[in-house]
């Protein structure tokens, strides 16, 4: 009788094999882009993954960056990989769906279903006449329960000791018994080889086998994107009228709801625009009219410990008009002041964000570049945008769902955008070149990508005054000499002299040898790099270190 084996059992057993050549004692470089090339000819060519617009343009996102990554494996760059990758294959398997997001959540859980995918096909496999159904049944039992207690078997042990060690020591025995058992069978390749090569099969798995579940792309299906005017039910009433419910009471239920709705938004609005602009005046005069710098002033105080939560009012502000402008108010003759005053509320919170930034360029402008105040201003560009898109929303009719939906693709956007910024090197530089300017922290230069490297040797004089300079100042606060009794005062200068220079030297000789162990420690470990594992920014480093050798 012929064999009856679907060819995507085939394709991810292959799949785990190409999986370990890629992957196996690899860092990253060439081999993330071969695997999404290969990733994209698999699901561009499966009869049963369909084609349409949202999958290529998501592709085309997701091969930028995976390219990218040939040139510059940064952090950022990797994490983006990652979630284009899932982004990816949620609008591959679900053709249906508008928002990113949601893309993300299906790209999810697509990737972790490769054992049920690896489960699937094999019950409906037969080699002649014996069924491999009855013997891959029994697994289903035992796969979910068994993974459950893993995760519980991992967090007891991080909260008893106790309980952990014993379980180590289970666990250490059965690893030792299945060790022991696979090299008497299998002499040139390792369990954990296998294991790796096991995990590539589960992931080409999650690739190309797809869920069944449509739930959430039906979900999105039945929003648009434009508001419509509804009757309301007061038999089935909605989540959002209920809510109003709980904050009016009766009165939203009278006939006159609207007009309801109306007064208790303008009383609101008009109580939240006073709030806030007594917050912005205080910003107006303190730091937007104050042009005088104060050199003791606690810029991380200001900004770290007052912006997220500033951003975080704004996020609820958005929260707010959605609220309000969710329903049948949007239709309503006399929302005039009602919009207006929202209107108003938005611009003061758009004022807000540029107070954000004002305080962002301020404390970068004093104390150089860091990925926190980078931070602050993507999120502060991130909720300038959110403010815009509420805008949109109130002044066009437009659902939560616009907000969702377009603001996931912004957010996508940026991503993208801003993994192909070399942050590392452009930090690095920027601090170095406003040294004579700005309080900059070597330790934290020290702290960055190997990339790094040739802009600190460049620099390693410049970098060795402002470390001394720096000792020099910690050695006046912290490690003046006190004269013992019957010292003169010529004395103890020479031994003050002496204790600085002993502690300068001691700064300087720390920070070159720091910098040539790293430097020492890069090259060797890239000495003979496979093009797999290849990265021009990192090649590029390396040449410029050996050309100063």
């Amino acid at each position: 009788m012929k064999q009856q084996i679907d060819y995507r059992l085939i394709l991810m057993a292959v799949g785990g094999l190409i999986f370990n050549l890629l992957f196996w004692n690899e860092t990253i470089g060439c081999n993330f882009a071969v695997f999404s090339v290969l990733v994209m000819i698999v699901t561009f060519t499966d009869r049963d993954i369909p084609y349409h617009n949202n999958k290529l343009i998501t592709a085309i996102g997701h091969l930028a960056i995976a390219f990218y990554l040939i040139y510059d494996n940064s952090t950022l760059a990797i994490v983006t990989w990652f979630i284009t990758m899932l982004i990816y294959l949620g609008n591959a398997h679900f053709e249906l769906l508008k928002s990113t997001e949601t893309a993300l959540i299906l790209g999810i859980l697509q990737a972790i279903s490769g054992p049920y995918g690896i489960i699937k096909k094999l019950q409906h496999t037969k080699l002649g006449k014996v069924n491999i159904r009855p013997v891959i049944r029994p697994v289903k039992y035992i796969l979910l329960p068994f993974v459950m207690g893993t995760i519980f078997c991992f967090l007891y042990s991080i909260a008893n000791p106790i309980f952990a060690k014993y379980i180590n020591t289970i666990a250490n025995s059965i690893r030792d018994l299945f060790t022991s058992i696979f090299s008497f069978f299998f002499i040139d390749i390792s369990i954990e080889k296998l294991l790796f090569i096991l995990f590539g099969c589960t992931v080409t798995a999650g690739i190309i086998v797809g869920i069944k579940s449509k739930s959430l792309t039906e979900i999105e299906l039945g929003n648009e994107d434009q508001l419509k005017r509804k009757r309301r039910d007061l038999k089935r009433p909605s989540f959002g009228y209920e809510f109003r419910t709980l904050l009016a009471g009766g009165l939203i239920k009278r006939k006159m709801a609207l007009k309801t709705e109306n007064i208790i938004g303008v009383i609101s609005f008009a109580a939240l625009n006073l709030l806030l602009l007594l917050l912005n005046g205080i910003d107006v005069a303190t730091l937007w009219l104050n042009k005088t710098i104060e050199t003791n002033k606690n810029f991380s105080a200001e900004l770290h410990d007052g912006t997220y939560t500033l951003i975080f009012s704004i996020v609820i502000a958005m929260l707010i008009i959605i609220f309000f402008f969710s329903g049948n108010l949007n239709f309503y003759r006399k929302n005039k002041w009602i919009k207006l005053l929202a209107y108003i509320w938005m611009a003061q919170n758009i004022f807000l964000v540029a107070s954000v930034f004002h305080r962002d360029y301020d404390y970068i402008f004093n104390h150089g570049l860091t990925y926190k105040r980078i931070g602050v201003l993507v999120f502060a560009t991130l909720s300038l945008i959110g403010l815009v898109t509420v805008y949109l929303k109130v002044a066009k009719h437009k659902t939560a769902f616009y907000l969702y939906r377009v603001n996931s693709k912004i957010w996508y956007v940026l991503l993208i955008l801003l993994s192909f910024v070399n942050w590392d090197v452009l930090i690095v530089s920027y601090n170095i070149n406003q040294l004579d300017k700005i309080g900059v922290d070597v330790d934290h230069l020290m702290g960055f990508s190997d990339k790094t490297l040739p802009l600190l040797a460049q620099n390693r004089t410049e970098l060795e005054q402002h470390v001394m300079q720096t000792a020099k100042h910690e050695i006046i606060d912290k490690h003046a000499v006190v004269p013992e009794p019957n010292t003169t005062l010529a004395t103890k200068k020479i031994s003050n002299a002496e204790l600085e220079a002993l502690l300068l030297k001691k700064a300087k000789d720390g920070f070159n040898q720091r910098l040539d162990h790293r430097i020492s420690w890069f090259l060797e470990r890239k000495e003979n790099v496979p093009w797999l594992s290849f990265s021009y920014l990192e090649w590029e480093a390396v040449q410029s270190l050996k050309s100063k050798l």
